[in-house]
């Protein structure tokens, strides 16, 4: 029997192939999952910035998600952009519908450009109604204040504004550190205890949908059965590969190359050649 994780993404497009659906679906293939997509908005989008959106009628947004639930099903979803409160309501309603226990919302506001992604009035909503229905969030620094109202310009700053989030209902929160200056580290709170995770700091503009990137990864790990440390470790894994193998495209912030995890992980079956054990624990565990 076919065992083959389903993951669902519901996001916005990016013909530029760099963030959003695009990114989403390769990711969830590259680390083994079946990738099926509910699309809330088109861009027409480059590494240069967001130059037109057109947002999704929520009937049509409904219609995708039944198709692909009555008749796939999923194992595990994540959210990405959810331009309006409309837009937010109706994705609200049908994980409730189909009750997707395993969800992973990235709080998507603002593009790498600049260009706002989400109307003001759908935070509310977000923070209301989607947040309480996630296994866990993954907003970046600039999302995290906005979610908080908390200044963040350290790690024990990060700290501070997850418990708030965790306070809005959501059972574990990473705060990404990629904007800190200083230290690189994201940060993992479930309720009890801060895991921090260090990753190398790579010079490059080209990091255009790293958000997206990570929580498909995080999703795609979850479905196939990993605690959350051991798949916030795969997914800090996949995200190295794919930001230090990043591809030169474009005259702007050009894409990580989702890819690059494939090479690695043949790199290292070819020095160590028996199965690496199932990574467990791989955070730093803090106060």
């Amino acid at each position: 029997m076919n065992n083959i994780k389903r993951v669902l993404t519901i996001a916005g497009s990016d013909s530029g192939g760099g963030a959003g659906i695009q990114a989403d679906l390769k990711t969830i293939t590259v680390l083994g999952g079946f990738g099926m997509s509910v699309i809330t908005a088109l861009t027409a989008q480059n590494t240069i910035g967001v130059h037109a959106i057109h947002e999704v009628p929520p009937a049509f947004i409904a219609a995708q998600f039944d198709a692909v639930a009555t008749d796939i099903g999923i194992d595990a979803a994540k959210t990405g952009m959810l331009a309006s409160p409309a837009i937010m309501k109706i994705v609200v309603e049908k994980i409730r519908q189909y009750d997707i226990k395993i969800l992973v919302v990235d709080p998507v506001m603002v593009a790498k450009g600049g260009a706002a992604l989400m109307d003001p009035a759908a935070r509310d909503v977000l923070i209301k109604e989607l947040l309480p229905l996630a296994l866990v969030t993954t907003p970046n620094i600039p999302e995290a204040e906005i979610l908080t109202d908390v200044i963040i310009a350290s790690v024990s700053d990060m700290k501070a504004a997850a418990k708030i989030i965790y306070d809005l209902g959501v059972p574990n929160v990473i705060v990404k550190g990629g904007h800190l200056l200083g230290a690189a580290v994201d940060v993992l709170y479930d309720g009890r205890d801060f895991y921090e995770f260090p990753f190398e700091r790579i010079k490059t503009k080209d990091t255009h949908g790293t958000g997206c990137t990570f929580s498909a990864a995080l999703a795609t790990s979850l479905a196939k059965g990993r605690t959350m440390q051991a798949a916030v470790a795969e997914a800090e894994a996949y995200m190295a590969a794919a930001i230090r193998h990043a591809l030169r495209l474009g005259a702007g912030h050009g894409p990580t190359n989702h890819l690059a995890y494939l090479y690695v992980q043949d790199k290292e079956k070819q020095t160590h050649p028996h199965p690496n054990p199932p990574l467990e624990g791989e955070g730093t565990k803090g106060k």
